[in-house]
């Protein structure tokens, strides 16, 4: 049975649900910052990950990547997948820009976590709901 780390459970917002991964928002306005989990009970590394799953976690980094740069027009994107503080398998999909306080370093450890106000986080989580789900077929 899966379960969301409590750490990721208190420092994320859910923003979609993808076939394989969970999609969550970390509460850090200092940057565009998604984390993937594999919906998958034990994983610690991506080479747990049966074949199939590994490449449809590949395919929703690149999309969540895509749609993260396409949505922020960030001028880079960072995808890391660290797991040192928290083990259950998750990866980070970060938007960077020159002008952020972390450039060109990582942004861990650089500056503390400034979560997003009440508005700022519902137009961010609209903004990428929007940009992060499929639509749906029309009804018949």
């Amino acid at each position: 049975m899966f379960s969301l780390h409590p750490q990721l459970e208190k420092d994320t917002v859910e923003v979609a649900v993808w076939p394989l991964c969970r999609v969550l928002l970390m509460n850090d306005s200092t940057y565009p910052w998604l984390i993937l989990v594999p919906q998958r009970d034990g994983l610690r590394e991506m080479h747990d990950l049966p074949p199939p799953d590994r490449n449809r976690l590949m395919q929703e980094m690149a999309l969540a990547s895509s749609l993260l740069q396409a949505a922020t027009g960030a001028e880079k994107m960072n995808v890391a997948a660290l797991g040192n503080m928290v083990p259950q398998l998750h990866v980070h999909v970060i938007a960077r820009f020159s002008t952020d306080p972390a450039w060109p370093r990582p942004v861990w450890g650089v500056a503390p976590a400034q979560p997003y106000g009440p508005e700022a986080l519902d137009t961010m989580l609209a903004k990428l709901r929007t940009a992060l789900t499929p639509p749906r077929p029309p009804l018949a």
